[in-house]
């Protein structure tokens, strides 16, 4: 396999982990609470989000290792963020340039 190859293959794993994030309609609520809401604990998003802790954690690490949220801890407690850069990546015409002859 060339270095080319090899780079589109990484890059398409990394695209392939972002849709698939995106393919649940749980992981679009979070997503859309945290564009209203901005910066949330967890703790907060629980009753907007109607889930209990554990399942939401499962969702929020899904959309954290795909990258289209950030987490910042403060002490015991960690806050939930969009990542408005990665998303805006994701939605931009780079992912139409791979495909693109």
């Amino acid at each position: 396999m060339s270095l080319i190859e090899v780079s589109l293959d990484k890059a398409f794993e990394e695209y392939e982990a972002k849709f698939k994030a995106l393919s649940d309609k749980k992981r679009l609520h979070i997503m859309n609470i945290l564009t209203e809401k901005g910066k949330l604990c967890v703790c907060d998003l629980i009753p907007l989000i109607d889930m209990p802790q554990s399942k939401l954690s499962y969702h929020l690490k899904i959309l954290l290792d795909a990258g289209l949220i950030e987490k910042e801890t403060r002490g015991t407690w960690s806050y939930y963020s969009l990542n408005n850069q990665e998303v805006e990546h994701l939605l931009s015409e780079e992912l139409c340039c791979l495909l693109r002859r």
